[in-house]
């Protein structure tokens, strides 16, 4: 197989496999499996999925769109970085069993003020800041179909999670998806000791680790 036509069907499918809990075929399996049986097998296949996609990416070769920003990860990771550390961090009720969250007194603390899907967020702009900066077809693919797993990724989320009912409303009035939305609206506001420094410094820590390591993990230079 052509192997930016290898890459792209590895970057479907793996786009396409996140799109099953969204569908009633979820609710299907984990009624037959169970729900720790279901999400077992899931992550399975969604890694399988992956290493497949990085694979696809690795062996197709390099086709120059446009040239590329290649400072601007340099200056989009540690807020990328950040992100995910904070998000992966806090207690979040979009989260994977985390549901239970929302029945707290105030279940939007930390970074969840700033943004309800702060990992997803993280993501999309690593995957924005990439593709832009490689500026050729394999990475647009990629990066892209990251890019956009991560931000509908987040609109899905919002649905499944509307089946709460009143929990979800009163959480989602308070919140945004969009970083800052819901602060700038006047519906939350920022608290910085909520967040603390330490995940901010994990962040521009992994951040320094990734840009020194950068030639070493994945071939290329970091900027």
């Amino acid at each position: 197989m052509n192997p930016i036509a290898n890459l792209l069907l590895a970057t479907v499918a793996f786009v396409a496999l996140h799109f099953i809990p969204s569908t009633p075929l979820r609710a299907a399996v984990v009624a037959r499996f169970g729900q720790r049986r279901y999400l077992g097998a899931y992550s399975v296949v969604a890694a399988v999925a992956l290493v497949w996609m990085s694979w696809a990416y690795a062996q197709a070769p390099r086709q120059l769109l446009w040239e590329g920003w290649r400072l601007l990860p340099v200056v989009i990771m540690p807020f990328s970085l950040i992100l995910a550390v904070a998000g992966y961090t806090t207690r979040n009720p979009t989260a994977v069993m985390q549901e239970r969250t929302l029945q707290s007194a105030d279940p939007a603390r930390g970074i969840v003020r700033i943004t309800r899907h702060p990992l997803m967020w993280g993501i999309a702009l690593w995957a924005a800041a990439h593709a832009l900066a490689r500026g050729d077809l394999k990475s647009l693919i990629f990066f892209g179909g990251l890019l956009v797993l991560a931000l509908l990724g987040t609109v899905l989320i919002d649905r499944r999670r509307a089946a709460l009912g009143e929990d979800w409303r009163r959480f989602a009035a308070v919140t945004s998806n969009v970083p800052f939305l819901a602060i700038a609206q006047g519906r939350n506001r920022f608290i910085p000791s909520e967040i603390g420094y330490r995940r901010p410094l994990i962040g521009l820590a992994v951040f320094v680790a990734l840009f020194l390591l950068h030639p070493y993990l994945f071939g290329a230079r970091a900027y």
